[in-house]
């Protein structure tokens, strides 16, 4: 049987290659974004198979709507796919109180809230997937990403709290944490104003984002194609890292915490309680 996917951020990027990998699979897809006219080719390709739909992932009532209006139209929600987001580039205290925001509203108060949605369908169903896009920046901070990787901190962190929560339902989650992928993602993020004194941190970064010669290894549709066999995995992680960039800096990463942790070990066990 064909299973019913939901799918935000749906008309660029990792969404774009998700939503046409699912289609040709033979799947069917509520897929959202706020100007699905972007995905007038795949509606007129695969007319009975993909319900485009408008959605702002930070309007609570939109969300609602649009699950309902889904559920309406197929019956049932298997894959939800929590794909819509973007960055700001900039010193964390170089953005704006709405550069924050809007941050933080789209890349994880969102997701939560579509996941939030779906979830009584799926407990009802006593089965789902949920796969949420967080990043490698959700496990490894950089300069520049602040906000951005703040979000998706919290993402990978939700999730993977949630993950235990609803197994014994049948609902398997994975926080899907990329590399660099190939898309337009860097090329369109905008910057907050420069603040003088981050010229060797948060400056660099920009400068290699903004760089022509940033090449990017990860290719979105191979990405497309591990989602959508994940989604058949009786058990899948609850973590995917994806691209080799992202193994090489969990690696590095994983070797200086631990390092840092034997380091200041006698400080932290010092907090102990007296044995009675």
């Amino acid at each position: 049987m064909a299973k019913v996917w939901f799918i935000t951020g749906s008309s660029r990027g990792l969404g774009r290659s998700l939503t046409t990998a699912v289609l040709a699979n033979g799947d069917l897809v509520a897929a959202t974004a706020r100007h699905p006219e972007q995905l007038t080719d795949l509606a007129e390709k695969y007319p009975d198979h993909i319900y485009p739909l408008t959605l702002d992932v930070t309007n609570p009532t939109a969300i609602i709507a649009a699950v309902e209006n889904t559920m309406e139209k197929f019956g049932r929600i298997d894959v939800l796919v929590n794909n819509a987001g973007f960055g700001i580039l900039g010193a964390a205290e170089a953005y704006s109180g709405e550069q924050v925001r809007s941050q933080l509203e789209t890349n994880l108060y969102a997701p939560i809230a579509i996941t939030r949605a779906i979830l009584p369908y799926m407990r009802r169903q006593r089965s789902g997937r949920i796969l949420q896009i967080s990043s490698i920046g959700g496990r490894v901070g950089s300069p520049a990403l602040t906000i951005y990787q703040a979000a998706k901190f919290g993402l990978s962190g939700f999730s993977e709290a949630l993950a235990k929560e609803v197994k014994p339902l049948g609902i398997l989650v994975t926080s899907i944490e990329p590399g660099g992928f190939r898309t337009e993602v860097f090329s369109s993020m905008s910057c907050a104003p420069t603040i003088e004194g981050y010229e060797s941190t948060v400056g660099i970064r920009i400068e290699q984002f903004k760089s022509s010669n940033f090449i990017l290894a990860g290719d979105p549709d191979k990405a497309a194609k591990v989602m959508i066999a994940l989604v058949d995995h009786p058990e899948p992680p609850v973590h995917l890292l994806l691209g080799s960039d992202a193994i090489g800096r969990i690696k590095q990463t994983s070797t200086a915490t631990n390092e840092e942790m034997e380091k200041w070990l006698p400080v932290s066990i010092s907090t102990d309680a007296a044995t009675p």
